[in-house]
């Protein structure tokens, strides 16, 4: 069966998460008992390598809403101007080796198997290399840190169908990390990257008052963000995933207001940029270059943006952030900067071994460490958590059945 094949997982019962371990199996919210995983599963979401694959890698992505090709090949011009080639392949074997090498460091004997949502090394090959092997109990990490639909809920789902697509799901259990917007480990990089730039700027005799930081993440459907995270936490509007954002934003600016003479008070604002949906469906907003127009007239000289919702520097960042984006800044006559993503700094790798090893000694949830008041987030989703507004819930692994 081809990995663009996707049979429907068999249906859940409302008292057990499907294909999970024992211990996640009655849908605890943190499993606090020690598991013994025997493999780490990185999902991804994948991308094109070269030309040849840009259109049949856009037909994986938009599977099942019959766009036709006129349209994709509309898309197709940000990977066409990188040569058909997506950074986020390379990105993430570079991050399967730091994550090998912080196991190993450990003297934590867990292979690490990688598989992407829509391109070579798929899911399903993933799997069934790590069953081949002997490796049944795996431990998923998606290379996402919020709580939406896209970057969460279709991970779990993707381990649904790829258990079923492969006939293991009576022989291999996946559950997963929980989300890690607030680990510190994810944070710190942030923190660093807007240290650094403000500092320079006000080194540079940039007053405070000229500087504006511009925290961006993809914007997605304001009815799927509603829907993000847990149905019985109020959150207001744009659900979890944009209060986890706007949690993380405010983490970052007070750690460096504290860090940085100077850099107290200095203005900041969560944008969003990457929408892909019709005129007519509404997203979150404001768009980042939108944003950035309006600056000069808010007195601002100099602007700071930070890929706030992104591991590393894949496509959006590429495109939307480093192309798009800056255009705009000149276009306004702002200076700016642009800030790293965790990419595979120490600190973010280190953290991510952190939430495995939470799992493999149960660590009670009090002594999970978290930035924000929001966490430590769920190991086992909750019911009726990250609803895809427009298919609707699907049978998915590492959560409690709507």
């Amino acid at each position: 069966m081809s990995a663009n094949q996707h049979p429907e997982p068999p249906a859940a019962t409302s008292d057990r998460v499907l294909f999970s371990s024992d211990a996640a199996s009655g849908g605890p919210r943190h499993v606090e008992v020690p598991v013994a995983y025997d493999a780490l599963l990185l999902a991804g979401f994948g991308g094109p390598e070269g030309q040849d694959d840009v259109i049949p890698f856009l037909r994986n992505v938009t599977r099942g809403r019959g766009i036709p090709d006129e349209r994709l090949e509309e898309v197709a011009h940000h990977y066409r101007h990188f040569g058909g080639v997506s950074p986020i392949n390379a990105q993430n074997r570079a991050l399967k080796q730091a994550l090998e090498a912080e196991l190993a460091r450990r003297g934590i004997d867990l292979p690490v198997y990688w598989g992407n949502r829509n391109w070579a090394p798929y899911l399903e090959e993933a799997v069934a290399d790590a069953a081949e092997a002997g490796h049944t109990t795996l431990l998923g990490l998606a290379t996402s840190a919020y709580s939406s639909f896209s970057s969460c809920r279709q991970y779990r789902e993707d381990y649904a169908r790829v258990l079923t697509a492969t006939g293991l799901g009576e022989t291999v259990t996946i559950d997963k990390v929980r989300q890690f917007f607030d680990h510190p480990g994810f944070v710190a990089p942030f923190v660093d990257g807007v240290r650094d730039a403000i500092a320079g700027l006000l080194a540079e005799g940039v007053p405070a008052a000229e500087i504006r930081v511009l925290f961006s993440t993809h914007s997605i459907p304001l009815a799927d963000a509603e829907r993000s995270g847990p149905r019985d936490l109020e959150l207001g509007e744009g659900g979890a995933y944009a209060a986890q954002h706007m949690a993380v934003a405010h983490v970052v600016m007070d750690t460096v207001a504290a860090e940085v003479d100077g850099a107290l008070g200095i203005a900041w604002d969560l944008v969003y940029q990457s929408r892909s949906g019709p005129p007519t469906q509404p997203w979150l907003e404001p768009d980042v270059c939108d944003v950035i127009e309006t600056l000069p007239d808010a007195g601002v000289t100099s602007v700071v943006i930070v890929p706030l919702g992104f591991v590393s520097d894949h496509m959006e960042v590429l495109w939307d952030l480093d192309t798009e984006a800056m255009e705009a800044a000149a276009d306004a006559g702002l200076r700016a900067v642009r800030t790293p993503t965790p990419g595979i700094d120490p600190a973010f790798v280190s953290g991510l071994i952190d939430l495995v090893e939470e799992r493999l000694r149960g660590t009670p949830a009090a002594e999970r460490p978290h930035r924000t008041a929001l966490g430590p987030w769920y190991d086992v989703c909750r019911p009726g958590c990250c609803e895809n507004i427009r298919a609707g819930f699907k049978p998915a692994a590492a959560g409690i059945a709507p």
